[in-house]
């Protein structure tokens, strides 16, 4: 297709040239040209998608002139939320559900500025590090920020983690120092005795001195003794310097400590904001815990960056979701994970419809439940976009395309280095060409998207992590072409004629039986539609003698309500054969991440072995058309080869 194109741009600058035809003969030639060589596919394409790919292009020039800017100036974060206080300081930027509490852009300029003067009136300096372990609120945004104006880097942390998680992910940041809100003393408590001898211990909010870890200072108080003026101004810190780190959900192993620098901050936050058209009358309500790149770059970047209001919420409530937008008139509701389908979950209320929301914006919409979302709740925009913290090759849904998480220009794909590659699913190795370069996937073909690094490109660059190990694990050699670089991101997607990309799953949830690749992803959306919203895993377990893997799925039914007749008769007008769940695991509740993602590792692990699971447990039996019990007999003669599959 590009040579296409290539071929019939040269020839109307050659027959314009030999010829001095006038243009609109010289083009009618080309076009008579284009089309008789096959090119009348690629006009299909162009004209469908030309006005989406200009308004992409603008987005990344305007970014990236931008990002030009704040590079020369030598700019931080920081410094351009001091832009933004200086042209509205009495403006609403923070409101908190929790008290009601509202902070202008002025509040929260002071709240940081005492945070900035004392901690560097205690000594701490550049590249110090201070974990921050509290639920959301409009203190936590202030404690970072603050943090952030005298060089000193916050470890954000999650505050669903306990013991050894905890323990390690505060290890692992070398903080010299942990700000904790009161809600979370238990927690602290528990591995107090795992940290460092020489980590001072913050309190804020809630204050009991006999419930607090012991040596426990109270930051409220700290802080109001502070000054509320401006910190030394930095000398050392610039747009490319670290800003704050995050961590990864933990679906796998331990967390892992991703590096986010000011530049990453900005671009993150800037191509969603000028990509999806916001503007500075948009309320944002932000229901996503703090600690995440969602929450606190996607959302809580349009306050800092570009002077929005954002609501917070300290933890997302599908009872309350619709009761709050009303209240604060937010125009752009933030989801990831599973929120739409709590959502649909919900019986019917007309608050649901008494919104002013414009847009919801996140990642993660189920395309089996996209239209039921939009049309119940009257959404007109679904912003739906892929990315990571520490990626490079983040993807927008801008034109609202039902499915999609993104796109990438099929005119000029090399605008934007980013590319599918073909990947052996079952354990994600690149496939390479005779020239030792990975090949790049046709539409329709599943591949992982890699975005190329060019370290010296703020848009570009991979920070990685702060285990280095992690960070040479998502790096690859020769992806694009022969000497470069490339980032992994472990998923697999597909991308249409038209360029926009699906999120088909990630690594490790592709699984292959009957000699079909099956999506856990679209299984699990098919079956949780079936049984009214609720929460379903679905995983590969390996069977003796059994190529492949078998579907198992694990069912959130606590009160035994699923009626399993009905629900194999459904799947056997859903899904294929192949897809449909060989084992069933019916447990109370499925365990997720702090950000709504199903954690299926250990479930892997444990099969479908009675012995090691307590829960109900139950077999697809072909012959009879139905799922039947599994005990530890049943389970014996599938291993031994007697019962087949």
């Amino acid at each position: 297709m590009m040579w296409r194109l290539a071929t019939c741009t040269a020839l109307l600058f050659l027959l314009r040239l030999v010829t001095r035809l006038p243009w609109p003969l010289v083009a009618a030639a080309t076009c008579a040209f284009y089309l008789a060589s096959g090119g009348r596919k690629f006009l299909g394409i162009f004209f469908k998608t030309i006005r989406r790919d200009v308004h992409a292009a603008g987005v990344l020039l305007k970014v990236k002139l931008n990002v030009k800017r704040n590079l020369k100036l030598n700019n931080t974060v920081p410094k351009i939320f001091h832009e933004i206080v200086q042209r509205h300081p009495d403006k609403t930027a923070l409101i908190f559900e929790g008290t009601g509490a509202s902070w202008s852009f002025r509040d929260l300029d002071e709240y940081s500025n005492r945070v900035a003067n004392y901690f560097h009136e205690l000594g701490y300096r550049t590249g110090d590090v201070v974990a921050v372990f509290m639920e959301s609120r409009n203190e936590y945004v202030g404690l970072w920020l603050g943090m952030a104006k005298v060089g000193v880097e916050a470890a954000l942390i999650n505050f669903n983690l306990r013991m050894d998680a905890l323990a390690h992910c505060i290890n692992i940041s070398r903080a010299n120092a942990i700000v904790f809100g009161g809600e979370l003393n238990n927690a602290l408590k528990e591995i107090h005795g795992l940290l460092g001898k020489s980590v001072r211990l913050y309190c804020s909010g809630e204050w009991n001195v006999s419930e607090v870890p012991p040596g426990t200072e109270n930051l409220d108080c700290l802080l109001e003794a502070a000054s509320k003026r401006p910190p030394p101004p930095l000398q050392n810190r610039g747009f490319t310097d670290r800003l704050f780190y995050i961590y990864t959900s933990g679906t796998t192993g331990m967390p892992k400590a991703a590096i986010v620098v000011h530049s990453r901050y900005y671009r993150m936050a800037a191509l969603v904001y000028y990509g999806y058209r916001m503007n500075a009358d948009d309320i944002v309500y932000d229901c996503l815990p703090l600690y995440h790149s969602a929450g606190n770059i996607v959302g809580m970047g349009q306050c800092l960056l570009h002077g929005l209001t954002v609501v917070i919420r300290r933890k997302f409530s599908a009872s309350r979701f619709w009761d709050d937008c009303v209240k604060y008139r937010c125009t752009i509701v933030q989801y990831i994970g599973e929120i739409c389908r709590y959502l649909l979950s919900q019986p019917p209320r007309d608050v649901e419809r008494q919104h002013c929301v414009r847009m919801a914006l996140g990642n993660g919409l189920r395309p089996s439940i996209w239209e039921d979302f939009t049309s119940r709740f009257h959404i007109p925009q679904v912003a739906e976009f892929y990315g990571a913290t520490e990626c490079n090759c983040s993807l927008g849904n801008f034109d609202n395309k039902v499915g999609a998480c993104g796109f990438n220009s099929r005119i000029l794909p090399f605008v934007y280095p980013i590319r599918l590659v073909k990947v052996d699913e079952n354990t994600m190795e690149l496939i390479r060409g005779r020239d030792g370069v990975c090949i790049p996937c046709k539409p329709g073909e599943p591949g992982q998207l890699v975005g190329r690094i060019v370290q010296n490109d703020p848009l570009r660059r991979f920070d990685g992590y702060v285990n280095e190990t992690a960070t040479t694990k998502k790096i690859a050699h020769d992806v694009f072409k022969k000497g470069d670089t490339a980032y992994l991101s472990g998923d697999v997607l597909v991308m249409d004629d038209y360029g926009y990309m699906y999120f088909r799953d990630r690594t490790g949830d592709t699984f292959r039986w009957k000699g079909e690749n099956v999506s856990t992803t679209e299984v699990e959306g098919t079956l949780s539609r079936t049984l009214s919203m609720a929460d379903v895993v679905v995983y590969g377990v390996e069977v003796p003698g059994a190529e492949g893997k078998a579907g198992m799925a694990a069912i959130a039914d606590p009160n035994s309500q699923v009626d399993l007749e009905k629900f194999c008769i459904d799947l056997e007008m859903t899904l294929p054969s192949y897809a449909r769940p060989v084992f069933l695991r019916m447990l109370p509740a499925v365990s997720k991440t702090g950000t709504f993602k199903f954690q299926k590792t250990d479930m892997r692990k444990e099969g479908f072995n009675p012995r090691v699971i307590n829960d109900r447990l139950y077999m697809l039996d072909q012959r009879q058309r139905k799922y039947i019990p599994l005990d530890e007999e049943l389970f014996r003669n599938i291993q031994s080869g007697k019962q087949k599959l």
